[in-house]
C-alpha cells in the first residue's frame, strides 16, 4: 500500500480484534484470577494460591478459563475499537504532517495520550455488555452451588441478564469500565507508541528498530506502558469489578448504589489498598496481553499493508 494511502477504519478494526483475541487466549485464566481475587480476594493468600484453588475447585475449562467466549466477544466490542481506532487516527495524524511538509511522527506525547482516550472511551462503552459477562462468567464458579447463576456461555449470560435484571443493566458498572478503560488505552496506547519512537530514533534496536523483526523493541515499549497502565487503572479495575458481580438482595437493591459509593464502602471496610488488590495477577495479565496483542496488531497491519500499527 503507498505510503500516502489511509488503512481504512473497518481494517484496522479487524486487525484489532484478531490481535486482541491471540492475547486472550493466551492470558485468560490471569483475568478469571484477577476477577475472583478483586470480587473476594479474602479467600486467598496471593496469586498462586487462587489459581491453585480455582483449578482444584473447577478445573481448566470450567475454572482458569471460565467465561473465555465473553473474552473473544470483548475483543470483538471492545479490542478491535480500541486498538483500531487508536491507529487510525494516529495514522491520519501522521499523513496531516506529511501533506504539511513536517516528519510525519512529530506528534506531541500529549496528543497521543488524547487519541488513547478517545479509543478507549468509544471501545469501553461499546463493549460494556461483553465486559460485564466476562466478570459474571468469571467470578460465578466462586459462588456456592445454590448461588451460582450457572450461564450456558456468554450468549445464555446476556439474554439472562436482560431477562432478570432489565437491558439496561448490561451497562451496569460503565461508569468505571469507561474511566478505567480511558486511562488504561491512553496510557498503553500513548506511551507504547512514544517510547517507541524514542527507540527507533536512539538506534539501540537497529535501523528503524528493524533487529529481530522489531520484536525486542516491541517488547521493551509495551512492558513499560504495562507497568504504567496497570497502576494508574488498577483501582477503577476493583470498582469495576465489584459492581459488575454485587449481588442483588431480595427487593432488588444492589449491594452499591454507584461507583462512589462503592469507593467509600471499600475503602472503610478494607483499607485504601484494597484499590490495589489484584495488582499482581492484573499486571501479570496485562503486560502479556499488552504484549501480544499490539505486538500481533503491528506485524498483521505490517503484513497486510506494508505498514504500522502504532
Amino acid at each position: 500500500m503507498p505510503e500516502s494511502d489511509s488503512i481504512p477504519l473497518s481494517q484496522r478494526l479487524v486487525f484489532g480484534a484478531l490481535a486482541g483475541m491471540g492475547a486472550a487466549t493466551f492470558c485468560h485464566p490471569l483475568d478469571v484470577i484477577r476477577v475472583q481475587m478483586q470480587t473476594d480476594g479474602a479467600q486467598y493468600k496471593n496469586t498462586v494460591d487462587a489459581a491453585t484453588k480455582i483449578y482444584g475447585r473447577a478445573g481448566l475449562v470450567e475454572g482458569l478459563y471460565a467465561g473465555v467466549s465473553a473474552a473473544y466477544l470483548r475483543q470483538w466490542m471492545y479490542g478491535s475499537f480500541r486498538i483500531g481506532i487508536y491507529a487510525y487516527l494516529l495514522e491520519q495524524t501522521q499523513l496531516q504532517n506529511v501533506s504539511q511538509g513536517r516528519d510525519k511522527n512529530d506528534i506531541p506525547f500529549s496528543r497521543k495520550l488524547a487519541m488513547g482516550c478517545c479509543s478507549g472511551a468509544v471501545g469501553s462503552f461499546i463493549g460494556t455488555p461483553s465486559e460485564l459477562a466476562l466478570v459474571r462468567l468469571s467470578a460465578d464458579g466462586k459462588l456456592p452451588p445454590a448461588e451460582r447463576r450457572n450461564y450456558a456461555n456468554v450468549i445464555d449470560c446476556l439474554v439472562q441478564i436482560t431477562k432478570s435484571e432489565g437491558f439496561t443493566n448490561l451497562w451496569r458498572g460503565a461508569t468505571p469500565t469507561v474511566i478505567r478503560a480511558t486511562l488504561l488505552s491512553a496510557t498503553t496506547l500513548g506511551v507504547t507508541s512514544e517510547i517507541k519512537g524514542k527507540l527507533i530514533k536512539s538506534g539501540w534496536f537497529g535501523p528503524n528498530g528493524s533487529n529481530f523483526y522489531g520484536l525486542p523493541m516491541m517488547f521493551c515499549s509495551t512492558l513499560c506502558s504495562s507497568f504504567i497502565a496497570n497502576s494508574v487503572s488498577n483501582p477503577f479495575d476493583v470498582m469495576k469489578s465489584r459492581m459488575q458481580s454485587m449481588p442483588i438482595d431480595a427487593y432488588g437493591k444492589p449491594l452499591y448504589s454507584s461507583m462512589g459509593d462503592c469507593f467509600t464502602k471499600s475503602v472503610k471496610s478494607e483499607g485504601v489498598f484494597v484499590l490495589w488488590r489484584g495488582f499482581t495477577p492484573a499486571f501479570v495479565k496485562l503486560a502479556p496481553y499488552t504484549i501480544i496483542s499490539l505486538t500481533l496488531v503491528d506485524k498483521l497491519t505490517k503484513a497486510f499493508t506494508g505498514k504500522d500499527a502504532l
